[in-house]
């Protein structure tokens, strides 16, 4: 199953992304399509602890939040990250265009696959403290749910 995920991550995805153009509109949220693969790759960045992040969940809350993390669960529409991670609007424009924020995602993907060739750890701050398996399912999880966002899944 992670392997399926893995390779979503890496090929699947990206041919989804590929219906993307910069007019595809949101079926929810205020992020336009070139803001939201900018936002994966944040994401993906966070992971291999090329963004500083710090917790925010209470320790108390973090088991509940892996037995999500741990099931077939997706994230719900319009499910927001912590104000304290994104603010309240969508984020300027860090790319070019939308081709070259998509490049700059796979990358950034493959980054994250060669990163966790080492056995480690790397703080979310919603998840905590997660290895590549679990980075795999929440990476997958988000990704999805954004591909939802613009019907491409």
């Amino acid at each position: 199953m992670i392997a399926q995920k893995l390779d979503f991550l890496t090929t699947g995805s990206f041919i989804a992304m590929e219906k993307l153009t910069p007019d595809t509109p949101p079926k929810w949220g205020v992020m336009n399509a070139q803001q939201m693969i900018e936002h994966l790759t944040h994401f993906y960045e966070v992971s291999v602890e090329e963004v500083p992040v710090q917790l925010y969940t209470p320790e108390a809350h973090l088991p509940k939040y892996m037995e999500f993390l741990m099931s077939e669960k997706e994230f719900r529409e319009n499910t927001k990250a912590p104000l304290e991670l994104l603010g309240d609007e969508a984020l300027p424009l860090k790319n070019g265009s939308l081709s070259e924020a998509i490049q700059k995602l796979k990358d950034t993907v493959d980054r994250f696959v060669k990163f966790f060739e080492a056995d480690r750890k790397t703080l979310h701050p919603v998840f905590g403290q997660l290895n590549y398996e679990e980075w795999i399912r929440l990476h997958y999880k988000h990704v999805v749910h954004h591909l939802k966002q613009f019907d491409l899944l």
